[in-house]
């Protein structure tokens, strides 16, 4: 293990949320002889789930899927609690020794690369100090998500400085938030305001929704069925499993589902939500969208419980676009007024590209528009760099592990062929570049401009299919990936002959 004052190691891990953690075991696992480390810009480890602390913070997806293979979710709640999930990872962390190969408010700032040396030179910034820390490494991996942690996407809203009461995004929710008593407007329709009403109309005098347009609100168990059947009469581990692939097959199939089918994917979800609504027709039109399923990703409800506190009158849903805020709360298009106490404004996040790392690869700054993604882990034309990211259709972290295995399996195939450099390159002149998400929700397009590209085949295109993506990504040697030996020994670049099947 690196100490503490390590100024070079093998691999650099970027975060310490689920993808860092989880790629701190794997590579433990799997390349016991590298050395690595993990810098998190935050105070503690946990990402996503440390960040977020407004009312009812929840995941979006299973806990079967969203936690690790090697560390089986043991919590009752299919959908669990922010809280929950940051203890389990906060234990998993500690259970694994991850938790002492992480340096907290270490801001990554700049990554240099350098082809005669074969290594990144990376620079963050000390929060203790003020100053720059540099630390080298010969693969660096980017765990930082895709979104930024510094502030939430509010559009501009009119009037909003004549406003005598708080708005707050909830990516910047603070404990001294009072709501107690309170009339509360909830602006958005999507996961966040999915998940947060209820609980906010446990305290409040009352909740209005108020959205430009419905999204597709789906009830979800809060408790797996199976899950519940098998408790106490199989092994724990075998209960785990069988969640774990019903659900990942699910995931899997109503995705595919849904592009392939979509009119009657949106009658399958329209009869769910139905049933949500109890056949309460003035509601219906609320949420009945005017898109696609997945183009963009449904709420997920357990248990139906925002259908609940609508039904019983603790929650009102306006569909309506904003004239200007008053002194005392919303005036909107079609006359009507909201009066409010406290405005949340639950309209989304704002996507970054390489956690706001400034890229350099021989002295060229890396343009992220201009990259494309390969296997959805690395990046054409960035020699050793992998990213951890997650499934647009299903739970986040089974695509990360993916990453991560693969990862390992490139980092020890490189150790017994003796390259110390793989960078994947374009080659094929007939590939398209397409955007990375196919995706028609605001925080995707407002960003899409900006973000890496995929491709128009394989292996650049973003996979979406967790049993499609263990073929693709179990096999190293690809001719667009480039595998080079050092200089010192190899005077041009040395690709390996492709093996039918070859895998590690």
């Amino acid at each position: 293990m690196p100490s503490d004052s390590a100024t070079e190691v093998d691999v650099l891990i970027v975060g310490a949320g689920i993808s860092g953690i989880g790629a701190a075991y794997h590579l433990q696992t799997r390349c016991p002889g590298k050395t690595f480390l993990i810098l998190e810009g935050r105070e503690g480890l946990g990402g996503t789930w440390d960040l977020f602390r407004f009312p009812g913070v929840r995941s979006d997806s299973d806990m079967y899927t969203l936690s690790y293979s090697f560390r089986p979710w043991t919590g009752e709640d299919t959908m669990a609690g922010g809280g929950a999930i940051l203890e389990y990872l906060r234990t998993t962390a500690k259970a694994i020794g991850a938790d002492r190969r992480i340096r907290y408010r270490h801001r990554v700032e700049r990554a240099r690369w350098s082809s005669s040396d074969d290594r990144w030179t990376v620079e963050a910034r000390n929060g203790a100090t003020g100053g720059l820390t540099t630390i080298a490494c010969r693969f660096l991996y980017l765990c930082v998500g895709y979104y930024d942690y510094d502030e939430g996407y509010t559009p501009q809203l009119p009037g909003r400085e004549r406003f005598t009461g708080r708005i707050v995004h909830p990516q910047q929710w603070t404990p001294d938030i009072d709501y107690a008593g309170k009339r509360v407007v909830v602006i958005g329709s999507g996961a966040t305001a999915a998940t947060m009403i209820p609980e906010l109309a446990r305290r409040a005098a009352h909740v209005t929704m108020l959205q430009r347009s419905p999204s597709y609100v789906l009830p979800w168990p809060r408790r797996d069925p199976l899950a519940v059947r098998l408790r106490g009469r199989v092994p724990e581990r075998v209960a785990y499993l069988a969640a774990r692939w019903k659900n990942l097959l699910i995931g899997v199939g109503l995705y595919q589902f849904c592009r392939r089918y979509p009119a009657l994917a949106k009658r399958l979800f329209l009869g769910m939500t139905a049933r949500g609504l109890r056949g309460n027709a003035d509601l219906a039109p609320h949420f009945t969208p005017s898109y696609a399923p997945w183009e963009q990703r449904p709420c997920l409800v357990p248990d139906g419980d925002l259908f609940e506190v609508i039904r019983d009158g603790r929650v009102s849903v306006v569909t309506d676009h904003i004239e200007t805020f008053t002194e005392t709360g919303l005036l909107l298009r079609s006359g009507a007024r909201l009066e409010a106490d406290l405005v949340v404004t639950a309209t989304g996040l704002r996507l970054n590209a390489l956690g706001n790392i400034a890229l350099e690869v021989d002295g060229a700054r890396v343009d992220p528009a201009r990259l494309m993604v390969y296997k959805s882990v690395m990046y054409s034309d960035v020699p050793n760099l992998a990213f951890g990211s997650g499934y647009i259709g299903s739970s986040w972290t089974l695509k990360a592990e993916l990453a991560s295995s693969y990862v390992c399996r490139l980092l020890r195939y490189m150790d017994e062929h003796g390259y110390t450099r793989c960078c994947p390159r374009r080659i094929d002149p007939t590939l398209q570049e397409e955007p990375l998400m196919d995706l028609t929700s605001g925080f995707v397009q407002r960003a899409v401009a900006q973000l890496p590209k995929q491709g128009s085949a394989q292996p650049w295109r973003l996979g979406q299919n967790y049993l499609l993506d263990l073929a693709i990504l179990g096999r190293i040697v690809d001719p667009s990936l480039e595998l080079s030996r050092p200089r010192r020994r190899a005077a041009a670049t040395d690709q390996p002959r492709a093996r039918s099947g070859s895998r590690l």
